[in-house]
């Protein structure tokens, strides 16, 4: 268990210490991954943007992923989503889209997002159950062209490990329980971020 998100990033930056020097773009997955997001990108010295990805809540139960969802219309659907009408997902996929263009609009208001194209590019979250979103992610960011994508999460089952395995150039990951019920499990302090927080953090700089 880690004490905190913190704690985690810096586990991170540990096994990435190699890229120190690189300057790497970290996208961070709101909210959860940002202020990991932030450490990592302070002790490697490289830079901090999010990728924004939602993830899509079955009809009736928004805390049951069913996939997820990201910019530039990425959409990933489990194969679960084929127990719901197609109107019902095409609603969840409608208003996850909206929320992410309007994030976007509030967390780099002044400034387009940071391209990928040739950069070490990690993607970092807290953790992950089904690795829906980070899926998106990496799906949504491959075609963009960087020269090297990693994922890096604090934890994640085996299972979802090896899904991301077939999509990033290296997967890290400190914590791989084989009995996971939710990435709060491993976390002593799993405070929720808010949007303020996300703010803040993608304009503080180094140091």
């Amino acid at each position: 268990m880690f004490r905190h998100r913190l704690e985690a990033a810096e586990s991170l930056a540990r096994r990435l210490s190699h890229l120190k020097g690189q300057n790497p773009l970290i996208l961070a997955i709101p909210r959860g991954g940002v202020p990991m997001g932030r450490r990592i990108a302070d002790i490697l010295e490289g830079e901090l943007d999010v990728v924004l990805v939602r993830k899509l809540g079955a009809p009736g139960n928004p805390e049951f992923a069913i996939g997820a969802v990201g910019e530039g219309d990425r959409i990933w659907l489990e194969d679960t989503a084929n127990r719901f009408g197609e109107a019902a997902i095409n609603r969840e996929i409608e208003r996850q889209q909206a929320l992410i263009a309007e994030r976007r609009q509030r967390y780099t208001p002044v400034r387009a997002p940071i391209d990928p194209a040739e950069r070490i590019v990690v993607v970092v979250d807290d953790g992950s159950a089904t690795g829906a979103t980070m899926t998106t992610a990496l799906e949504s960011l491959r075609p963009r062209g960087p020269a090297r994508l990693i994922a890096a999460l604090g934890v994640a089952p085996p299972e979802t490990l090896a899904r991301l395995e077939r999509l990033a150039d290296e997967v890290i990951c400190p914590e791989a329980p084989a009995h996971f019920r939710a990435v709060g499990q491993f976390y002593a302090d799993f405070e929720p971020v808010d949007d303020d927080e996300v703010i803040r953090l993608l304009g503080s700089q180094p140091g």
